[in-house]
C-alpha cells in the first residue's frame, strides 16, 4: 500500500501525541505550527488512567517522571493562609496527580522522541481546506498549496481551521470564569504543596510548585459579562488589581508578580463540543474537539489517548480510499466518545460552588473541604479527578517495519 500522507495542524500535546503513533505506523507526517519556534512553560498538567499506560507505551515514562514538579498534594487556605483542607498524593485520582509535569516539558519530550522523518514546521498555518474526495488540498499562509491523504486539527480550544471546516457544528458551552496564569518568584516558606484560596466575589488565588526554582500562579474570577481574553494582554493585565487586591492571602504577591512576568496567560473557559469529529478527510483531536477545561480535568490525559487511539484505528486501515478512512475514523471517535463525555460532565454545581460570591458561601466551601479531607472522605473527593480510565482495552497499534 502506498504511503499516506497526514498533516497535523498544531504542535500541541495532542498533535505531538498523533504524530507520534503515526510515525510509527509508517505515515508519512508533517507537522505545522502557527508559534514561530516551539512553546515552552506554560502551567501543570497531569497524567491520568490510561494515559500513564501510554506514556510507558512511548518509552518516555522515565524521562516524565524525572521532570515532574515535585508536587506533594492540595492544600485548601483561609485568608491567614491557615489550611482548611488537605489533600495529599494517594493515587492518580486525587487533586493532585501522581505525574504532575509542566505542560511544556511534557510537549518537548514527546518531541525529541518523534521518529525519524516527521517534518515540524514553525510559523505556518491554514488558510484554506478543499476536500477532494481522493485527497485533501491545503492552502498555507505561506501560500503554498499541498495535498494529503488526511487532515488532522489539534489546534486547541479556539481552533480556527476547525470552524472554518465544521461551522455551526461546534458548539461551545461558556463558564463564565476567567482563569489567568503566570510564573512568579520563589518566596521563603513556598512548598511543594498546591496552595488554593477562595475569596468572595467569585475569585480565587493558587500557588503551586514547579521544576525550574519558580512558582506558578493563578488568579480566577467568576463574571459572566467581561472576558479579559478578549482584549489586549496589556489591557487586562492593568485591571487586575481592581479586581484582585483586597481579596486576601497572597493578592498582592501574585498581581504584582503577573505586572512584570513574561508569561502570563489569559483564558475564559469554554467546553467545546462537536456532534462529529470527523468530515471526509478531515479529523479533530485534543481540546479542538472536546475541550473538558480544567473544572473537568484531564484534558492533558485526553489529548495523550486520543491521539494513540486515532493513530491506532488508522493504522488498521487497508487503503487510503475514503471510505475506508471514514470506517478508521468513525472507530476513533466510538472509542473516545464514552471517556470524553464522562470528563465533559462537570461537578454538581461547577464551577459556581468552587467560585463562591458571597463571605458566607466562602465559609461553607472551607466547611466542606474542611470535612472532606478527613479519612475515607477523603478518598471520595479525590475522585473528581477519575477521568482518564475506560473499561475498553487500548486497540492494537500497527507498527511500521523498519530495516536497519
Amino acid at each position: 500500500m502506498t504511503v499516506q500522507k497526514v498533516l497535523i495542524s498544531g504542535a500541541s500535546i495532542a498533535g505531538l501525541s498523533t504524530a507520534f503513533w503515526l510515525g510509527k505506523a509508517g505515515w508519512e507526517v508533517t507537522i505545522i505550527e502557527r508559534a514561530s519556534a516551539f512553546r515552552e512553560g506554560g502551567q501543570n498538567v497531569d497524567v491520568r488512567g490510561v494515559a500513564r499506560e501510554l506514556l510507558q507505551k512511548m518509552g518516555i515514562e522515565e524521562q516524565v517522571r524525572k521532570q515532574t514538579t515535585t508536587e506533594e498534594g492540595t492544600a485548601f487556605v483561609n485568608e491567614k493562609g491557615q489550611i482548611v483542607g488537605a489533600f495529599p498524593v494517594e493515587d492518580s485520582d486525587g487533586l493532585t496527580a501522581e505525574i504532575e509535569i509542566l505542560r511544556g516539558d511534557l510537549a518537548r519530550i514527546i518531541l525529541d522522541a518523534l521518529p525519524p522523518g516527521i517534518s515540524v514546521r514553525y510559523g505556518e498555518w491554514i488558510e484554506q481546506v478543499t476536500d477532494q474526495h481522493e485527497c485533501v488540498e491545503i492552502t498555507l499562509h505561506s501560500g503554498q498549496k499541498e495535498r494529503y491523504d488526511l487532515l488532522i486539527i489539534a489546534e486547541g480550544v479556539r481552533s480556527k481551521t476547525r470552524d472554518k471546516v465544521f461551522g455551526d457544528r461546534v458548539s461551545r458551552n461558556e463558564l463564565g470564569l476567567n482563569m489567568i496564569y503566570g510564573t512568579i518568584e520563589k518566596q521563603a516558606g513556598d512548598d511543594r504543596w498546591w496552595r488554593w484560596y477562595n475569596a468572595a466575589g467569585g475569585r480565587q488565588v493558587s500557588i503551586r510548585p514547579d521544576n525550574k526554582g519558580t512558582m506558578r500562579a493563578t488568579l480566577a474570577f467568576k463574571d459572566r459579562e467581561r472576558n479579559l481574553a478578549e482584549i489586549p494582554s496589556d489591557q487586562a493585565r492593568a485591571q487586575l488589581p481592581d479586581i484582585f487586591i483586597g481579596a486576601g492571602w497572597q493578592d498582592e504577591r501574585v498581581v504584582s508578580g503577573f505586572a512584570t512576568s513574561k508569561d502570563v496567560y489569559f483564558d475564559y473557559l469554554t467546553q467545546i463540543m462537536m456532534s462529529t469529529w470527523s468530515e471526509g478527510r478531515v479529523c479533530v483531536t485534543g481540546d479542538a474537539a472536546w475541550c473538558v477545561t480544567p473544572i473537568g480535568g484531564g484534558g492533558s490525559s485526553l489529548a495523550l489517548i486520543g491521539g494513540y487511539v486515532l493513530a491506532a484505528f488508522l493504522s488498521q486501515s487497508s487503503s487510503n480510499g475514503a471510505e475506508d478512512l471514514q470506517s478508521c475514523l468513525s472507530k476513533y471517535e466510538q472509542w473516545m466518545r464514552p471517556m470524553v463525555d464522562k470528563a465533559q460532565k462537570l461537578p454538581p454545581g461547577a464551577p459556581d460552588l468552587f467560585f463562591p460570591q458571597s463571605k458566607a458561601g466562602v465559609g461553607t466551601v472551607q466547611m466542606v473541604l474542611r470535612i472532606a479531607s478527613f479519612g475515607p472522605l477523603r478518598k471520595l473527593f479525590a475522585h473528581i479527578g477519575h477521568v482518564a480510565d475506560s473499561k475498553e482495552q487500548l486497540p492494537d497499534i500497527r507498527v511500521a517495519q523498519t530495516t536497519s
